[in-house]
């Protein structure tokens, strides 16, 4: 075969492969979850998405969706009704699967991981989507920004944190923590603290006042976010805190809020999150 037959086989290959990909990708797609609505906007895939979940908030754009349940309480008529050819599901969400199924509609299981599977599904889900260099890109940008705040606070103290994802309002009771396991946990760690229940390996710990006093964290991070992210004082409801003087974190003002839903949504924006979390490691004592 001459030099020029095989170059217009190659061409002719990958004109039938695009084609293919192309009328396989899919058009229409619902995402209940809102880390991967946030993936397909942040590959420009946008215009795609005609339903979300409840809970999506971010970008701006999914704010005139239609809303089609959660994890919970997912509204599969109304999902159905949207006509989708690709519907983004939890894999634990075992009965929307097999409607789905019955009903002969294409969905994606999502995980949710760790940090480093932040990237893994942007990637998975571009490839879903016949977006996988636009996905990359992004994939990329992620992994390089994490790798240069880890570089930022390489030699840096690490200050033992208890990064507290909820508690009852004005008290210290009903206490949830980050364990050691999850992309919270990991982030904490590239931010450049030490999570004091590293060692207990699930994603959140329930905590006591007495448990708090026996790990003794430097700091203390609160994240607020949902219905919780209303307030603009940051400080409100700190104060709570004085009653645990003899913590370090106390004694020495290390207590801080943090307001985002970016903090508890594995998508793009963990980098934004995670060099909030360093700032708030690595600053001089909060007043």
């Amino acid at each position: 075969m001459s030099v020029r037959c095989a170059l217009r086989l190659l061409i002719v290959i990958a004109a039938v492969r695009l084609t293919s990909l192309t009328a396989t990708a899919p058009q229409r797609i619902v995402s209940i979850i809102p880390a991967t609505t946030e993936m397909i906007f942040a590959m420009g895939e946008g215009a795609r998405v005609v339903g979300v979940g409840n809970y999506d908030h971010f970008p701006e754009q999914v704010s005139g969706l239609p809303r089609v349940g959660g994890l919970l309480d997912p509204d599969v008529e109304k999902i159905i009704a949207l006509r989708p050819d690709l519907v983004i599901v939890y894999a634990t969400q075992q009965e929307l699967r097999e409607r789905l199924e019955r009903a002969g509609i294409p969905y994606y299981p999502y995980k949710h991981r760790g940090l480093a599977d932040v990237t893994e599904t942007i990637r998975d889900l571009g490839e879903r989507l016949g977006a996988s260099a636009r996905a990359n890109a992004v994939a990329l940008a992620i992994e390089r920004d994490l790798a240069a705040i880890r570089t930022s606070v390489a030699g840096l103290p690490r200050p033992r944190t208890l990064l507290v994802l909820g508690r009852d309002p004005s008290t210290l009771r009903n206490i949830f923590a980050s364990g050691g396991v999850g992309f919270l946990h990991d982030m904490l760690e590239v931010a450049g603290g030490d999570d004091v229940y590293g060692d207990v390996k699930r994603e959140s710990v329930q905590v006591s006042t007495e448990m708090i006093l026996a790990r003794r964290p430097d700091v203390i991070i609160e994240l607020r976010y949902g219905d919780n992210a209303g307030a603009k004082d940051t400080s409100q409801g700190l104060d709570v805190w004085n009653a645990l003087g003899s913590v370090p974190a106390v004694k020495n003002h290390r207590i801080v809020a943090l307001v985002g839903d970016e903090f508890v949504v594995p998508g793009p924006r963990v980098v934004d999150a995670t060099r909030q979390l360093s700032r708030a490691l690595h600053s001089e004592p909060f007043k």
